[in-house]
């Protein structure tokens, strides 16, 4: 793969080293138990983030869609901004947004329908750009059925009788999901120094929920709710799951939004594709009176998903994006 160059790495923030601690409670809740709708709930009380197995997506799609993205992050730089420069969408290198944030990563980012798809793929050959888009589409048609799947038995676990009260907005034929490959190419530079590079820097997703699934190279941490950074141990066969902002304001603050990084590797390549399940831009996001207790008040105001969206793509990763959006004494 091609290898970032060596300039930015003065660019791009650099993390005190520290002997990697392993998330040894990271919650891995099993799909096919009956008690998994109780464990998804109390994981993203707890934590915001969890790992599932027998998820029933066939290890096919996964393997497939990360071979075309090795080859497709294996071209030649020209040949890869054929499909951007990201607009948001398209190919990317080193820039996350639009606000001065930088990191040691290039990635492509797509929205989750057929004709968004081809028109990125153009950087592709055009042998290649069919096997590309049907492994594109089939994962992202997978793990969007994955991702509502979840979403119902966590709706089922807080005793929501309508039990697709979360799923029907990622299945609205509007919805503004979108979807995510990165690459992490190697660093041998940082070997020498006694720190870590950001390869993508700290920030909560907007969205309702994130489907992330990876290669065997680690790099992912997360924090936890003392303020401590933990790595997750790679599972390329597993999906780790990723409670966005949206849904900790839906479930008024039950459900918490994980802040998460990832750092570079100086030796290996680490390909990761993320699902960002996301409502149409009309839809309102509000606190469930369902999930509310008399007495409860509502920790945020209503906005609509547009209006969340704008405000967190012209803040910085690490901010806290949804303290405009809290009701607070003296600002009502």
């Amino acid at each position: 793969m091609v290898v970032l160059s060596k300039p930015a790495i003065e660019q791009i923030s650099l993390i005190q080293n520290h002997k990697p601690t392993f998330f040894s409670g990271l919650p891995t809740i099993d799909l096919s138990k009956p008690d998994s709708k109780t464990h998804l709930v109390k994981a993203s009380e707890e934590v915001g983030f969890f790992k599932v197995t027998n998820h029933g997506v066939p290890m096919d799609f996964m393997e497939r869609l990360e071979a075309e993205a090795v080859k497709f992050f294996s071209l030649a730089q020209p040949e890869k901004e054929q499909a951007g420069p990201a607009n948001p969408f398209g190919f990317g290198n080193k820039i996350i947004g639009p606000n001065g944030d930088l990191g040691w990563v290039e990635y492509l980012l797509l929205q989750t329908n057929a004709k968004s798809i081809s028109q990125i793929s153009l950087a592709i050959s055009r042998e290649n750009r069919e096997i590309f888009c049907s492994a594109v589409n089939d994962y992202i048609s997978a793990v969007k059925k994955l991702a509502c799947e979840v979403l119902e038995l966590l709706a089922e676990g807080l005793k929501i009788q309508t039990t697709n009260v979360f799923s029907k907005l990622l299945m609205d034929e509007e919805s503004d999901s979108v979807f995510r490959i990165n690459h992490y190419p190697p660093c041998p530079e940082i070997q020498a120094l006694d720190c870590n590079l950001t390869g993508f820097g700290e920030h909560t997703d907007p969205q309702i929920i994130s489907v992330l699934r990876s290669n065997k190279t680690s790099g992912l941490q997360i924090s936890l709710p003392d303020g401590s950074w933990v790595s997750v141990p790679p599972d390329h066969t597993s999906f780790f799951f990723i409670i966005g902002d949206s849904l900790q304001v839906m479930t008024n603050g039950r459900f918490r939004s994980v802040k998460h990084r990832v750092l570079a590797n100086s030796q290996k390549s680490r390909v990761s594709m993320i699902y960002f399940g996301a409502p149409a831009l009309r839809e309102r996001i509000r606190p469930m009176p369902v999930l509310m207790n008399d007495g409860d008040e509502s920790l945020y105001r209503d906005f609509t998903w547009s209006e969340y969206k704008k405000s967190a793509y012209k803040s910085r990763l690490a901010d806290y994006r949804l303290g405009l959006f809290e009701k607070r004494e003296g600002l009502l």
